[in-house]
C-alpha cells in the first residue's frame, strides 16, 4: 500500500499550514513534533512518526524530554539531526519556565510616563518622538521610537504608529516627545498630532490616553489638561 504523505492531505490538516492559518494553540504534540522533524520515514509520515514517538512516553512531555539522542535515533526515521532538534526544542521549553516571569510596568498615571521616559528624551537637545504601547490592562508592550528631528520639531509618521500597534495587538497608546527648549507650551503642530492620532485610533478601536511634552525637568500632560 502505498503510504499517505501529508502533502497529500487537505491544506487545513497539514500541521505547518495550520499553524499558519489557526495558531500553534490548536494543534496537537503529534503535529507540533511533525514539524520539527519535518519528515518521517518510507512508511510513515512525519505525524505517524511522532505519533509513534509519544505513544512510547504515554504522550507526556516531560518524559519525552528525559530522552536522550541516542534513544531517539533507535526510532526509524529519526537521525542525528532530527533527534538533535527534539531535544533543542524542549530544552528551550524548559528554560522558558525556569525563567522568571517579567513584570510589564504598568501606566496609571501622567506621571509614571513622565518617569519612564524623562532618562530617555528628556535632557536630548534635539527632539525625538516615542510611542508606548499598552495592552487591556494599561501595561507596556513596548516603546518605540517613531521619529528623530531637529531642534524644534519632528516628522511624525501616523501609518507606521498604527501599523506598529497593529502588530503588538495594543487596545492604547500614550505618545509622547521632548522639547529641547524647555518650554512646556504645546505648540499648534502638537495640537494637531494628537488629533490627528486621537481620530485616527478611533476607526481602529486603539484610544490615545495621553500626550505628554516633556523637559528636563517637567512634562505637559495634554490628558490632564482637558486636551484629550
Amino acid at each position: 500500500m502505498k503510504k499517505l504523505t501529508i502533502k497529500s492531505w487537505a491544506i487545513d490538516d497539514r500541521p505547518r499550514e495550520k499553524l499558519m492559518s489557526k495558531g500553534a494553540s490548536v494543534l496537537s504534540s503529534a503535529e507540533l513534533l511533525a514539524i520539527l522533524i519535518s519528515s518521517g520515514n518510507k512508511k510513515e509520515s512525519a505525524v505517524d512518526l511522532s505519533k509513534r514517538i509519544l505513544e512510547s512516553v504515554q504522550y507526556n512531555i516531560h518524559e519525552l524530554a528525559k530522552l536522550s539522542l541516542k534513544k531517539l535515533t533507535t526510532f526509524h526515521g529519526i537521525g542525528p539531526a532530527k533527534a538533535i532538534a527534539i531535544v533543542t526544542a524542549l530544552e528551550l521549553g524548559k528554560r522558558r519556565q525556569l525563567e522568571a516571569f517579567v513584570q510589564r510596568p504598568k501606566i496609571n498615571s501622567s506621571q509614571e510616563v513622565f518617569s519612564m521616559m524623562q532618562p530617555l528624551i528628556g535632557a536630548l537637545a534635539h527632539e525625538e518622538f516615542w510611542v508606548l504601547y499598552l495592552n487591556n490592562s494599561n501595561e507596556v508592550l513596548s516603546k518605540h521610537q517613531l521619529s528623530k528631528g531637529g531642534i524644534t520639531a519632528t516628522l511624525v509618521d501616523v501609518r507606521l504608529l498604527f501599523k506598529k500597534a497593529i502588530e503588538m495587538s495594543a487596545v492604547a497608546i500614550v505618545i509622547c516627545h521632548n522639547h529641547p527648549s524647555g518650554t512646556l507650551n504645546p505648540s499648534r503642530e502638537d495640537k494637531q498630532i494628537t488629533k490627528k492620532i486621537k481620530d485616527g485610533g478611533l476607526s481602529l478601536d486603539i484610544k490615545l490616553l495621553d500626550h505628554l511634552i516633556i523637559t528636563e525637568k517637567s512634562y505637559f500632560s495634554f490628558a490632564d489638561n482637558g486636551e484629550i
